[in-house]
């Protein structure tokens, strides 16, 4: 195991070591390309500030400009397009905020604000009151002092630009760094990544492939038909535990198949019983056919002979019946079958019989499957007789149709004592019974038929007491014709 567990450790330290390469080049190239990523972003965000700072200049000229043509023209036509200009002012200082992430920048945006509104105040409650009243002389002052305002928002919008520019100088600096270190280190992997693959194939090529090789040679010879075929293999450990195993495996099926050769021969022997108990069948029709004609002829005590003798004629020939049902279940029918229809037709003909007497029996539902109408009518006596001779007089049986995922059920459930504990396993088993007269072929015959259908019969407690048999039988596919 200490060999083995080499064996494996080299392999794993192996294949480890080329992931970890692969992991590692994985790892470098996505940390620069998400470096890279945010490189770029910010750069686009600090060119998003230089333009809007350059905007903001602008938007401040246009507005001092209206201001002007307030006072050249000396009337207030000018305020709607000034106040136009005031509010582009506003919203690209807004924006200007937004895109200044740093103390500094954030201190100039206040400051461009605070001269904005300076120059703002100036315009509305000094210049334009003094145009309207005509002091030239006020104008001219305010005038000055306006624009020495915009001189100051220009020099702090070329300073705020003038960090943008610098911030974006950095951020591309750092990014050819990120971009130079990267490729350094993915040449290095890339440059050790084949030494590491060479030194696992080699490996690999010693411990595992000539042993693997060996082991297939010996598996064709297997699969060839020759079961005495033991592999012999030296190399890691795992693979030699394999070749014991295989070697368990060949001699165990061999053996399954020795005991295949004797069920075929049981299967035989099985096949040579129903052709005995086909050949039985017919002198006991005869037996039965001449007691019943002697027995119309004679009385007293050899009529009640007679009597005997046709009764236990009868149930040889039952068993025998249900001998040749089990051998040769009939195959399922091409037709579609009522199940209904047939479920109902059951329990009339058994009610007209008087086999149903003081037994309330109730069908519900409906389903259809493909079949063999008389041998599931077959089925379908014999569950709802059971049932019924279960539940006894006065009881109730309940058979419940449905259909449900490309099944046909049939359901019949009694009121009667249940399932024995002790046979529940049997049920199904020939000349198994819990009756006293009973042949115990009838369960044995209708499962058989089931499954001859492909489906099957299966018996469970029912909820209330009693027990309940299902019939399952596969419906017809839309795409069957």
């Amino acid at each position: 195991m200490t060999r083995g567990f080499s064996t494996s450790r080299r392999l794993a330290l192996g294949f480890g070591a080329l992931v970890a390469l692969i992991a590692s080049a994985s790892a470098v190239a996505l940390a620069g390309s998400a470096r890279v990523h945010d490189g770029l972003n910010e750069t686009r965000r600090r060119e998003e500030g230089v333009r809007l700072s350059l905007e903001l200049a602008s938007a401040v000229r246009d507005q001092y400009a209206h201001q002007a043509h307030t006072i050249i023209i000396g009337d207030a036509s000018h305020l709607g397009f000034y106040g136009e200009a005031r509010e582009t002012v506003a919203r690209l200082t807004r924006a200007l905020r937004q895109a200044a992430e740093r103390p500094e920048e954030r201190a100039l945006v206040d400051s461009i604000e605070q001269e904005s509104q300076r120059l703002d105040g100036i315009f509305r409650e000094r210049i334009v009151p003094a145009v309207l009243r005509g002091d030239r002389a006020h104008v001219q002052e305010e005038h000055g002092r306006a624009q020495l305002s915009v001189t100051r928002i220009q020099d702090l919008t070329q300073a705020l630009v003038e960090r943008f520019e610098a911030s974006i100088r950095a951020v591309r600096r750092d990014l050819a760094e990120v971009e130079r270190r990267t490729r350094t280190f993915l040449v290095a992997l890339l440059v050790a990544a084949p030494l590491v693959a060479i030194a696992v194939s080699v490996v690999i090529g010693r411990s595992i492939a000539a042993p693997v090789a060996r082991l297939e040679a010996g598996a064709a010879r297997m699969a060839a038909g020759d079961l005495d075929t033991r592999l012999d293999v030296r190399g890691a450990p795992e693979l030699e535990e394999l070749a014991r195993r295989w070697n368990d495996m060949t001699a165990a099926l061999k053996g399954h198949q020795e005991r295949l050769v004797e069920s075929e021969k049981l299967a035989g022997i099985g096949r040579l019983a129903a052709g005995v108990a086909h050949e039985i069948n017919n002198p006991l029709g005869v037996i039965l056919g001449y007691a019943k004609l002697l027995r119309r002829k004679c009385d007293g005590s050899t009529a009640a002979d007679l009597a005997v003798v046709e009764e236990e004629t009868l149930r040889a020939k039952e068993i025998v019946d249900g001998l040749l049902d089990l051998s040769r279940p009939l195959p399922a029918g091409a037709g579609d079958v009522d199940l209904r229809a047939l479920s109902d037709e059951v329990v009339s003909r058994l009610a007209e019989a008087r086999l149903l007497d003081g037994v309330a029996v109730k069908v519900d539902g409906r389903a259809s499957a493909p079949g063999h109408p008389e041998k599931l009518r077959q089925v379908l006596v014999n569950l709802v007789r059971n049932a019924a001779e279960a539940a006894g007089s006065g009881g109730t049986v309940e058979v419940r149709l449905a259909e449900r995922d490309g099944l046909a059920e049939v359901a019949v459930e009694d009121s009667g004592p249940g399932l024995p504990p002790d046979g529940r396993d049997r049920l199904f088993e020939p000349f198994f019974t819990t009756k006293p007269r009973g042949t115990g072929l009838g369960l044995a015959v209708s499962r058989a038929i089931a499954r001859a259908h492909g489906g099957d019969l299966a018996a469970v407690g029912a909820p209330a007491g009693g027990a309940r048999f299902t019939l399952e039988l596969p419906r017809r596919t839309g795409g069957e014709a």
